[in-house]
């Protein structure tokens, strides 16, 4: 008996001893709980860095100090300043958390008690700290401030206020006001209106001379932009907020530029021609004296013209025209030269995106070129008469590192295959590096102007360690062909204990929108929630479907004038493609997306719902007619003028399609995507007798993170909806 209970105790202390070293071998599972609330395996970044202009030091905040490192041996070298020091006339000190130096670096801005507006915009209380005398100035006494920014010399600071233009003399402690009939809802000086804000990201709207002499800046006359409104929830009577949204084909704002001479303290219009219905979506000093370059693009957007204007006078000449059979995109690549009326610009007319050296009296010389696309111009490198960028001429799902000097000569100086994306020290002899690829967190390093690296800043050796706890399936890349013969790209994440002999419930995600991508060969944060759905035994697929960038313009703009067409025909090829080779069970593709995203997913399940039985969208726009008019006509025209391309592929035209498992779900405070398209496509689901399931969050942006226990609780809902309806089972 004695003997007999001995055994049964050394069986169980063998058996305990067995479970321990299973668990110590079997790996963790991820949870909504640990991605979205615990973020356990968030990568460490490198922010709140700027370089200094002797080129070879740079600024990091670091627990609310500035400190100065040498990009060389990367030895801390004093600091700059600290937030607990620097204290206001009234005793109060200032968080460093947002500010900007003036040219000379002896001066900071610094924003404090900031409030967001939009998606770029905020208002803040702005000070002048002096780096040499440590004063404090305030920037303003008669409220919130937009935008500071200092004249070239630091002597001033220019702002924006109720939609009004100041200047501040840092000196006589005057503020003068540029503007005074600036008006909520209706005049704007200095900054721009929501649609310029979302669509061309652009919010600066003044922009000091190089000598300090001039302000330019934008006028906006949005009094008959329409109105778009939505209640507040909270209070007994929700509040209602009320903006100006130019829906497609409707009325824009009228935009108009001046220059002020500080002077004569008065300002004259620039000559913009007689056309009022057009943009005017950037505007910068040139590098000849005295002369403001003005893009001006009519409202198809098909036309881009450069002006120069005369800042004494106002009259212009156009100095560069590019046209397009579809459209022009705008960016930032304008890069004005050291050598007097050159500048760089990056243009499709060869087929792909390339960069063309310019002159304002019209030649034209292209310096890149291939089947590949640009992604932007990093700058000039005047030592080395050298054009920095970012390209993908590695496969469009991967960036690299790029120069090309004048004459067209181009050199890769990334090494390694992946998403490589660059911040340079003034003078371009360092730079800071960040590498990551699809299953490799990011390696922030440093390295000098032959890209070899010198040392490491951060390679998120804590991330590392906590990922082998997880054994987290390896993100693929793969291609195939549709039916039709169109190559596509696309990532899988395989379920965990693979068979290629056994069918997998799939979910889909996607994107899709012009010019996009989501098959990029980048780490994007792991992509845990996939990651988390392919360990509970769903095989997740993304595919870059034809409109969709970096493969040339043709791919990206055959979508033209028919957005949502060739898009869902893609992801209905992919959905074939996973049941032919044995990846997919047919009954169980489900697809997620959103914006654009969930306008593709749901297409997906009402025009694809032959192959898609389970679909999520999140605040989708589900007709272009409700949608701004920048970001819309650019690909679909004006509905007035290509009706059938706007209704044919609104989702709401085929609800009748419908016949699986659908989750939609908006934020009530959506100002870019309104809620009104989810409460539109809603009327057409019920009277179409279509079931369906939604998720709404009060006062939610289009980010759906307002409240608390937001993000968490909307990935919880996706998740529970995924795992039922995929897998016939609730999340544990």
């Amino acid at each position: 008996m004695h003997n007999h209970k001995k055994n049964l105790l050394l069986l169980l202390i063998f058996a305990l001893g067995f479970v321990s070293l299973y668990a110590q071998n079997e790996s963790r599972k991820l949870s909504t709980q640990l991605i979205f609330k615990d973020r356990y395996l968030s990568a460490r970044g490198v922010y709140g860095i700027l370089p200094l202009k002797d080129g070879e030091h740079y600024t990091r905040l670091q627990n609310d100090t500035l400190f100065v490192y040498s990009y060389k041996t990367g030895q801390k070298n004093g600091y700059l300043a600290t937030g607990s020091n620097i204290i206001t006339e009234k005793g109060d000190t200032l968080e460093l958390s947002d500010f900007s130096f003036s040219d000379d670096q002896k001066k900071m801005l610094i924003a404090v008690n900031s409030e967001a507006i939009y998606r770029h915009s905020s208002i803040s209380d702005y000070y002048v700290y002096d780096l040499e005398t440590k004063k404090v100035t305030a920037v303003s006494d008669a409220g919130k401030q937009r935008l500071a920014s200092f004249s070239p010399d630091g002597s001033k600071v220019a702002f924006v206020r109720n939609n009004n233009l100041f200047i501040k003399d840092l000196v006589s402690l005057k503020e003068t006001a540029v503007t005074t009939d600036g008006l909520y809802n209706s005049i704007i000086y200095g900054t721009t209106d929501w649609v310029y804000e979302e669509e061309f990201a652009i919010t600066q709207g003044f922009w000091w001379s190089n000598d300090g002499s001039k302000l330019a800046y934008y006028r906006f006359d949005e009094s008959k932009v329409k109105e778009f409104s939505f209640p507040e929830y909270g209070p007994l009577y929700p509040t209602t907020y009320t903006y100006k949204y130019p829906k497609a084909g409707e009325d824009n704002s009228v935009v108009t530029v001046h220059i002020y001479s500080l002077e004569d303290q008065k300002s004259i219009p620039v000559d913009l021609g007689s056309e009022t219905d057009q943009y005017i979506p950037r505007v910068q000093w040139s590098n000849i004296p005295n002369q403001l370059s003005v893009f001006r693009m009519n409202r198809l957007q098909n036309k881009l013209e450069i002006l120069l204007a005369d800042g004494n006078t106002g009259a212009t000449k156009v100095v560069f025209t590019e046209t397009n059979a579809s459209y022009i995109e705008i960016t930032d690549d304008m890069t004005w030269l050291p050598q007097q009326g050159e500048f760089l610009i990056t243009s499709e007319r060869d087929g792909f995106n390339h960069i063309y050296l310019c002159n304002v009296n019209g030649t034209t010389k292209q310096l890149t070129s291939g089947k590949w696309d640009i992604e932007s111009i990093y700058g000039y490198d005047q030592n080395r008469n050298l054009v920095w960028f970012s390209a993908a001429n590695r496969g469009p799902y991967n960036r690299d590192i790029c120069t090309v000097d004048l004459k067209g000569k181009m050199k890769n100086i990334s090494e390694t295959e992946g998403w490589n994306k660059a911040e340079f020290s003034t003078g371009f002899n360092y730079f800071i590096h960040t590498w990551s690829d699809m299953n490799n967190p990011p390696i922030i390093t440093i390295r000098n102007d032959k890209g070899k690296g010198i040392r490491i800043v951060e390679e998120n050796a804590r991330l590392r360690e906590r990922l082998k706890e997880f054994n987290l399936r390896k993100r693929e890349l793969f291609t195939f062909k549709t039916e039709t013969g169109v190559e596509l790209n696309g990532w899988m994440i395989k379920p965990d204990n693979f068979d290629k002999n056994k069918r997998y419930p799939v979910l889909v995600y996607l994107y899709g929108g012009p010019g996009s991508q989501t098959v990029r060969n980048n780490w994007e944060g792991g992509q845990l929630w996939y990651q988390y759905m392919a360990q509970e035994g769903i095989l997740v697929v993304s595919v870059d479907n034809r409109g969709t960038g970096f493969r040339g313009e043709s791919f990206k703009k055959i979508t033209y004038k028919q957005l949502g067409n060739y898009e869902t025909e893609d992801q209905i090829s992919t959905a074939k493609w996973l049941i032919n080779e044995g990846y997919a069970d047919p009954g169980k593709i489900g697809i997620f997306g959103w914006s654009y995203g969930g306008y593709m997913s749901t297409l997906c399940m009402t025009k694809g719902s032959d192959y898609f039985s389970t679909g999520i969208a999140v605040a989708p726009v589900t007709n272009w007619r409700y949608y701004d008019n920048i970001y819309t006509e650019r690909y679909m025209q004006k509905p007035q003028d290509n009706a059938s391309g706007y209704d044919d592929n609104s989702p709401i035209s085929h609800v009748s399609e419908l016949k699986g498992n659908y989750l939609l779900i908006h934020g009530s405070s959506d100002d870019n995507v309104h809620f009104q398209n989810s409460m539109d496509l809603t009327t057409a689901l019920v009277a179409a007798n279509k079931q369906f399931e939604q998720q709404f969050y009060p006062n939610s942006n289009h980010g759906i993170y307002t409240g608390r226990n937001t993000t968490f609780h909307l990935y919880t809902r996706m998740t529970n909806f995924l795992l039922e309806h995929l897998l016939g089972r609730q999340a544990k």
